[in-house]
């Protein structure tokens, strides 16, 4: 009902003639203490590792920025005399993916189970391709001698972040809900060129607000971003855990998804906090800025 064009399915176990087990009344197939123990150890660890994590909330932000972008101050916006947790590409990167989710459940594509089709699926790989070129146009420019297609700015980067953080959205959620919900919708995340535009839209307005460097944004755009980070975490290891421990498939009801979510959150958290004392490591022992 949403396009003409073919779109891509991604064939739940629902679909393939093995019947998964049949959940209880609270839409969950599991025993309560299973879910329990996942929801409150994934909940308890994340928020341990907020607690004890040293500063403010934006030094607590930083930490997160910290595990997965480089932080290089030239090629990052400042508010103020204060360095947003991400840098210009990685900003741009997850608070495309943020608000492109919150553009999807708009829609009500929030358990889409579909790919695009053809031709925006294209469009949508070819912002990724943007962004790879840009990436690597960027970091050539580290190497004195080396040639390079044009002068990279963060105007470019955050555009290109954000143009690959709605793209990354659009594509990964549907693997990410015939993971986790026994019924996942039969539409694809964007079925129309209008809706593609409003997720340019929204692109421009991310790169709009960013390079502004308007002080008053720098709580909203730092915590979005970290958000952002955790939101992509969350995602992938939830799908991880679901497939780990069979539950692919199985929710009925966000009461029932919980448990997973918030082990993936509690997973997430584990991941960060190591990435950063790695990286710690790696920069003293060998005097290197990783």
């Amino acid at each position: 009902m949403f396009q003409t064009t073919p779109t891509y399915a991604i064939i739940p176990p629902t679909m393939t003639g093995i019947a998964p087990p049949q959940p209880d009344l609270d839409g969950s197939s599991h025993s309560p203490l299973s879910n329990r123990l996942l929801l409150a150890g994934g909940l308890g660890v994340a928020l341990l590792l907020l607690l004890l994590a040293p500063g403010n909330l934006l030094d607590k932000a930083d930490h997160v920025g910290y595990a997965v972008c480089h932080q290089i101050p030239i090629r990052s916006y400042f508010f103020g005399e204060r360095q947003l947790p991400l840098c210009a590409r990685c900003s741009g990167q997850y608070l495309g993916a943020l608000f492109g989710l919150l553009a999807l459940l708009i829609l009500r594509r929030g358990r889409a189970g579909l790919l695009p089709p053809k031709p925006i699926f294209a469009v949508l790989l070819g912002f990724i391709a943007i962004w790879a070129i840009d990436g690597l146009n960027s970091y050539l420019t580290l190497f004195p001698g080396l040639p390079h297609l044009y002068e990279p700015a963060n105007l470019l980067r955050v555009t290109t972040g954000g143009l690959q953080g709605v793209a990354l959205i659009a594509l990964a959620l549907p693997f990410f809900n015939v993971t986790l919900w026994a019924h996942p919708t039969p539409y694809p995340t964007v079925a129309r060129w209008r809706e593609l535009a409003l997720l340019l839209a929204l692109v421009a307005a991310i790169a709009t607000l960013v390079h502004s460097e308007l002080p008053t944004l720098l709580y909203p755009l730092a915590l979005a971003s970290v958000g952002g980070t955790l939101m992509m975490l969350v995602i992938v290891n939830t799908m991880l855990l679901t497939v780990i421990l069979r539950r692919e498939a199985q929710a009925h009801s966000w009461r029932s998804a919980l448990p997973l979510l918030a082990a993936g959150l509690g997973l997430a958290t584990v991941e960060i906090l190591a990435i950063n004392l790695l990286r710690a490591w790696l920069t003293a022992t060998l005097g290197l800025p990783f």
